[in-house]
């Protein structure tokens, strides 16, 4: 996914462009989905001064369940059946596109970072000039609940999305019921980091096209996901197909990996994060090693952890049930768990 200037377009978000990232442009909700992969319940809400997609399932009269995903992926990782388990646990479920991810709004104006610039000057602890922050970002999940008037959610957030959750919970307790941080980490420098091969092809990113993106994504999911849970290969491939015609933005993956770079260690804010909280993590992250969830779970007092035999970094499947089984478990009463 290198950087092209061809697709820094403000609120669009398809190669090539299509009838809804016409609509989008123009304001307007397309009546209809197309072949695209555009979900006709996808909605829009002003957050922290952007426009963010977002879709909701369940009651909207009951508690809030507010979902954010990780580094450069697109609600659609959040599987419906994952959010559909939830809301049938009594919940108001809201998952959504991060700025400059999916169909939220680009920030085509701001530039795209050099990420080994960027890694060396952190290395060496030079200021570091980047678009936005990871505390951005949760202002702007922040200002999603302002937006669709929800008071406080339970804040659950997978990878990139768990330190957003992890920023939430300790800079607005007042707007969070509870915590669940997956396949995240604190952030400390001391931690093991993903191995060189995956940090290597991370590095690298696709070409443009679909094929070229496909075998690139293939191979990094094969890297990264869940050993004891490997998808089919059809599976895998249909998902990623989807997730590229939906919105492939390879600026958007630059500017929030240097989010993630300049926004520093949450180990601070974690001990002073109050509200009931839930640490998932797999036992076979490469992306994101375990470790990285446990000292989360340490610094957090009180804090639950759950670790996942074979589970890598992604959400497989056999799975699903699961894990929305443990947040469940988790939200419907924190305040007990919290005493």
């Amino acid at each position: 996914m290198q950087a092209d200037n061809n697709q820094e377009r403000a609120i669009t978000c398809c190669p090539g462009g299509c009838p809804i990232c016409a609509a989008i442009a123009a304001g307007v909700k397309s009546p209809e989905a197309d072949d695209q992969g555009h979900n006709v319940t996808s909605k829009y809400a002003t957050a922290n001064g952007l426009r963010i997609c977002y879709e909701e399932f369940g009651d909207p009269a009951q508690p809030a369940v507010l979902l954010i995903m990780g580094l450069s992926t697109q609600m659609i990782a959040w599987p419906e059946p994952f959010c559909e388990h939830l809301a049938a646990g009594g919940y108001r479920v809201i998952r959504f596109d991060n700025r400059d991810v999916g169909l939220s709004q680009k920030l085509a104006d701001e530039r795209v970072p050099n990420l080994l610039r960027l890694l060396l000057a952190a290395g060496f602890g030079l200021p570091l000039r980047v678009p936005y922050t990871l505390h951005d970002m949760a202002r702007d999940t922040v200002g999603l609940l302002d937006g669709l008037g929800i008071e406080r959610a339970h804040i659950v957030g997978a990878s990139m999305g768990g330190m957003i959750a992890q920023l939430v919970a300790g800079d607005y307790p007042r707007r969070t019921l509870s915590l669940t941080s997956m396949m995240s980490t604190s952030g400390a420098r001391s931690l093991p980091r993903a191995s060189r091969q995956v940090q290597r092809l991370m590095m690298r990113r696709a070409s443009s096209g679909e094929e070229e993106y496909l075998r690139y994504a293939s191979r990094l999911w094969r890297l990264i996901g869940s050993p004891a849970y490997p998808p089919e290969e059809q599976e895998l491939r249909e998902r990623l197909l989807a997730s590229y015609r939906r919105s492939y933005y390879p600026p958007g993956f630059l500017r929030q990996f240097a989010a993630i770079v300049a926004s520093g260690d949450r180990v601070e804010l974690l001990r002073r994060v109050q509200r009931p909280t839930l640490v998932i993590h797999g036992s076979a992250d490469a992306l994101v090693p375990v470790e990285g969830g446990t000292h989360t779970a340490e610094l957090v007092p009180a804090a639950r952890l759950a670790l996942i035999d074979g589970m890598g970094h992604d959400l497989p499947k056999v799975l699903l049930p699961r894990l929305a089984s443990l947040i469940l478990e988790h939200i419907d009463n924190p305040e007990q768990r919290a005493a």
